[in-house]
């Protein structure tokens, strides 16, 4: 009897050891961890709890942590084409007028007039995307000292930052979560000795602010309007209104065994040993179509509520309940890549970073850590309802932010979740998925007024919190970046892929009207040319063309990457159409993909981008979109010409290029079944860069990683990161719905391993393990 007990125990133990305060389960030391304080947002430390966001930088005199909240964005509900009219835009069309362009654009294209069609490309350009803002910077000071012994580490495992060192000889230490079931961010620091702190609050935008009772409390508001930095406006970018826009209230309270005493800036803290602080923040940003104000939620009751709440339980309880709720999630998946020497490992992760790079050294604990990281920010970045991860994913400390930090949708946003349902996060996926329930809403008008398609719905280049589906440039954009219609055809295929994975038949059929509605879109936008279905007007996004004549633009007919997501789009909505019934719908869009221009091959032997073998004014850019249909599309066999023709294509692009394009080639490299260059690019993309900020003779620029392993595009985007993950399982695993493909591009520098917890298209789990480059199990679950 007392054998079963014991064995019971011992079963049990890693759970409690998990849910008990600075205990982890044995394995892999999943941590970044580093020997100074951050100086740069490239150097600090994210948390988050899919919603609340904070940089942890970790100073000794000063720390800095600055604040997120996903739903906080400038502007209010989008009007869809007419936004442009009221913005009073002088230099757009007119909604309703925009759409009797495209047949004059048709007509110069038939004419192979391109500098014409690329002019009138400008009539179809409506508002710019609003702006992803920062909640503010949480400043605590701490008294000066001598300090030694500092160590400062994020650890995956239990989704927590610490931070310890000795002032004085005596030590110091603060740990930092953000909970998801509390909705706060949670700090302790903890002093040998009795120890005195300041807290301010500092937000950017209009607010008042009241201390009092051991609490900062502030109330403010965003711009109901802002244009983004690259686009040139007299006055200021930021229209602030205080009836209208997103409002706020954050609250910062303090406890503690010392004395707290409120000043006109904050709080003061004295002869304290332990300080625990707590802090939250609700907006009211009550759904796309909402108005902040008039429908807005009662954020500032709802922080009220919060702050109670996060108030009456104490720190461990608050540390208890956040681990639990986190790791379900991420201890689904765990990767063996090898060990890295215990020399190399102790070092500070940016210096082993730097040599990595620099010294070509092997660090497969630090390629694992990589992987980890990248599941680790999708959890902490996407676990809002209709609120997906954008741009800088959650953490963002920019009043004008690069790209407004929005949703962009001809890569980066897919990219963020293309490891959501590989790398078995499908709950994460779903804030994408109900965003593009939102957008076509107001895509079905954008179709009609911008398109001339009266049935289904677009989506442009851009997009944000309200869900905007109109092509951006306000007439001013330049076709290669504002003009692209296929934004729905691309996300829509996130729907089929989630019902692969989950074989979730009732979210599909809640899911298909919009799949549908995007494929409807795609069969409205096709024309014929010599019996064979195109688009036209057409780009290929970002990129641009040489004609025969010498005339460099972007605007075409037939690009390879518009009849590559069409394809992929048509294929998946009529799998969709035979697994609910709709015969019809399902035989439409078959019969369209029979009779979609074919690949052509150019004569150089790559995969042809553009209608014509025209060149490419760049052929190193950084877009790859013309192989699509090679990855994350499914339209291209690797080991077929058209496979081989996307292998050179990939080849002459080389291996320079920004972090997000790295983490797509690795997968392309993957899926194409090239292991060595799959692996060589992952290389690239954790090649160090020095953050933004610093100024030194050695700095280091350009596409990669930065100290904090965030990815640098350059600046900072994190759709790398979820690249560079999904890359990863690429190489590991791939699937269709039928097929599993166990090491499908395992590399040399991997010969003995094991992954568990990976998922497929099949709908199983897998866990595989190698030696020295076979494969010895595989157990499909």
């Amino acid at each position: 009897m007392m054998i079963t007990r014991l064995k019971y125990w011992l079963l049990l133990l890693p759970g409690i050891c998990a849910a008990l305060a600075g205990c982890t389960q044995a394995g892999p030391d999943l941590r970044l961890h580093y020997n100074t304080p951050a100086t740069y947002f490239e150097e600090a430390l994210p948390l988050g709890n899919g919603r609340l966001g904070a940089m942890v930088y970790g100073g000794t005199s000063e720390e800095r942590i600055s604040l997120n909240d996903i739903t906080l964005w400038t502007g209010e509900p989008d009007r869809g084409p007419r936004h442009v009219d009221l913005l009073a835009c002088p230099d757009a069309t007119s909604w309703g007028e925009a759409a009797t362009f495209v047949p004059q654009i048709r007509a110069a294209l038939d004419a192979e007039d391109y500098p014409r069609a690329e002019t009138l490309q400008r009539h179809l350009q409506g508002h710019f995307s609003e702006s992803y803002q920062p909640l503010g910077t949480l400043w605590i000071g701490h008294p000066a000292g001598d300090v030694t012994a500092y160590q400062r580490a994020l650890d995956l495992s239990t989704a927590t930052a610490r931070v310890s060192y000795r002032r004085n000889g005596r030590l110091f230490q603060a740990e930092y979560f953000v909970t998801a079931p509390d909705s706060a961010l949670v700090i302790r620091f903890s002093s040998e000795v009795p120890s005195d702190e300041t807290l301010r609050l500092a937000i950017p935008h209009p607010h008042t602010l009241s201390v009092a009772d051991g609490r900062i409390v502030a109330d403010g508001y965003v711009a109901w309007h802002a244009y983004p930095n690259y686009y040139g406006v007299a006055g200021e970018r930021h229209a602030y209104d205080p009836g209208r826009g997103i409002h706020f209230r954050t609250i910062a309270s303090v406890e503690t065994d010392g004395t707290t005493t409120a000043t006109g800036e904050g709080l003061v803290v004295r002869g304290a040993k332990e300080t625990v602080v707590r802090l939250v923040n609700a907006t009211s940003f009550n759904g796309f179509d909402r108005d902040p104000v008039q429908e807005g939620k009662p954020y500032q009751a709802l922080a009220e509520k919060q702050a109670a709440s996060a108030a009456a339980q104490p720190f461990a309880a608050l540390r208890r309940a956040h681990i639990a709720d986190y790791r379900p999630y991420f201890d689904r998946v765990s990767l063996d890549l090898g060990k890295t020497d215990p020399a190399v490992k102790a070092l500070p992760t940016d210096v082993q970073l730097q040599r990595y790079a620099d010294l070509d050294e092997a660090n497969p604990e630090l390629e694992a850590l990589y992987f980890q990281y990248g599941r680790y920010l999708l959890i902490s970045s996407s676990r809002t309802a209709g609120v997906p991860a954008n741009l800088q994913g959650l953490w963002n400390e920019h009043m004008d932010p690069p790209w407004s930090s929005n949703y962009t949708l001809n890569i980066n946003l897919e990219e963020n979740y293309w490891p959501a349902e590989t790398a078995a996060l499908p709950e994460m996926h779903e804030a994408l998925l109900d965003f593009i329930r939102n957008l076509a809403q107001g895509g079905r008008g954008t179709a009609i007024g911008y398109y001339g398609v009266h049935e289904g719905w677009a989506a442009g280049h851009n997009s944000d919190l309200w869900a905007m589906t109109s092509p951006v440039g306000l007439g001013t954009g330049d076709p290669s970046w504002a003009n692209w219609p296929m934004g729905g055809a691309w996300l829509s295929t996130h729907l089929w892929e989630h019902y692969l994975f989950t074989r979730d038949r009732e979210r599909l059929k809640r899911d298909y009207p919009v799949l549908k509605g995007a494929a409807l879109f795609c069969l409205g936008w096709l024309v014929e040319k010599d019996g064979e279905l195109i688009t036209s007007p057409a780009t290929s996004p970002e990129n641009r063309y040489v004609t025969g004549t010498g005339f460099h633009g972007a605007t075409l007919y037939g690009a390879t990457a518009d009849l590559a997501m069409i394809r992929e789009c048509l294929n998946d909505a009529a799998a969709a159409a035979e697994v609910l019934g709709d015969a019809a719908f399902a035989a439409q869009a078959r019969d369209a993909v029979d009779r979609l221009r074919p690949y052509h091959i150019g004569a150089d032997g790559r995969l042809q981008e553009w209608y014509y073998d025209w060149a490419d004014e760049d052929p190193k850019h950084r877009h790859q979109s013309h192989l699509f249909g090679v990855y994350p599309g499914h339209s291209v066999a690797p080991d077929s010409d058209f496979g081989k023709a996307a292998l050179r294509s990939l080849e002459s692009k080389g291996f320079e290029t920004t972090g997000w394009s790295c983490g797509w080639r690795v997968n392309l490299y993957a899926r194409l079944g090239d292991a060595e260059s799959a692996y060589r690019m992952y290389r690239r993309l954790l090649r160090y860069v020095s953050p933004d900020g610093y100024r030194g003779e050695d700095a280091r620029r350009g596409g990669g990683t930065y100290p904090n392993l965030l990815d640098a595009h350059a600046p900072f985007q994190i759709d790398g990161n979820f690249g560079g993950t999904a890359g990863v399982v690429e190489m590991l695993l791939q699937s269709t719905p039928d097929t599993v493909m166990a090491l499908p591009a395992l590399p040399a520098a991997w010969p003995s391993g094991a992954v568990k917890g990976l998922r497929t298209r099949t709908g199983e789990t897998v866990d595989i393990r190698w030696h020295n480059g076979r494969l010895t199990r595989l157990h499909r679950r």
